[in-house]
């Protein structure tokens, strides 16, 4: 039987999901965790890697079991797993359909601080600019869903067959004192490096460093950086995964880096 996992995990202490030799990743951790509980070597495997120190407030993965799960499954597995990583449900599937390859969207959120917050650590990135121009930086997202190939945009893109994605939304927040800025974008597929590369490329629009035309020439492949900046990772979150035969609403209480204080929340730019 095939099982669909539904966890969310606080990236920063691990080298991402992948697993990897000799470096603490969350699939490591969790296969080895969901392997001693099942008393078998169970494979669990994710709907996309993530990079490092990088959150998902929800993430999948698929395993398969032979047997219907104890309903204390999934409170015992908890008790087992560290405190960054927390399994919130577990679904018996029909057939066999994979958590990678079977996703239509994939949602991020990038999160800035623009002054020094102690309770913002590991879990927002600091950019300590005051004078950002967010109108800008608006009219740049904007250009992103019209182009498709994001070569100029990844971190290795000779290793990928193709570096095509077909991003369907992009939008800007900010709070009420434009100190926390927050980025979302939602695409059928992400390149390595993408997100993050294109949010640092918007601060550069934003601190007057980058043209909008020139983020669209970049877009467009017109004009080639001679060198990727890439955002700091702690800022980015996996947010929302959806599949054409799963649709579940993101974890309300994992994200409280989400709250914003003020009458408003959060505001679109």
């Amino acid at each position: 039987m095939r099982y669909f996992a539904h966890i969310g995990f606080n990236g920063y202490h691990y080298r991402g999901w992948q697993k990897q030799s000799k470096v603490n990743t969350v699939q490591e951790v969790v296969q080895k965790t969901f392997s001693d509980a099942l008393k078998q070597p169970t494979n669990c495997h994710g709907c996309g890697r993530t990079d490092a120190m990088v959150h998902a407030v929800q993430y999948f993965f698929h395993f398969d079991y032979d047997k219907p799960l104890n309903p204390k499954f999934i409170f015992r597995i908890n008790k087992s797993l560290p405190d960054d990583i927390s399994v919130f449900n577990i679904i018996p599937m029909e057939g066999k359909p994979n958590a990678q390859t079977g996703a239509i969207s994939r949602t991020y959120n990038y999160f800035i601080h623009t002054s020094k917050n102690p309770f913002l650590l590991g879990l927002s990135s600091l950019y300590e600019e005051k004078n950002l121009n967010l109108e800008l930086m608006k009219q740049a997202m904007l250009c992103i869903p019209n182009y498709t190939d994001f070569s100029l945009f990844c971190k290795t893109p000779l290793k990928n067959d193709y570096n095509i994605c077909k991003v369907s939304s992009v939008e800007l927040f900010a709070s009420p004192n434009a100190e926390r800025i927050r980025f979302q974008i939602t695409a059928n597929r992400f390149v390595k490096g993408m997100i993050r590369i294109i949010v640092k490329r918007l601060l550069e629009v934003g601190l007057g460093e980058l043209s909008v035309g020139d983020f669209e020439g970049i877009l467009s492949g017109k004009i080639k950086p001679s060198e990727v900046t890439i955002a700091y990772p702690q800022g980015l979150y996996l947010t929302k995964v959806t599949y054409p035969f799963l649709d579940i609403p993101q974890h309300p209480e994992f994200a409280s880096v989400f709250e914003v204080k003020g009458n408003s929340g959060w505001t679109k730019v």
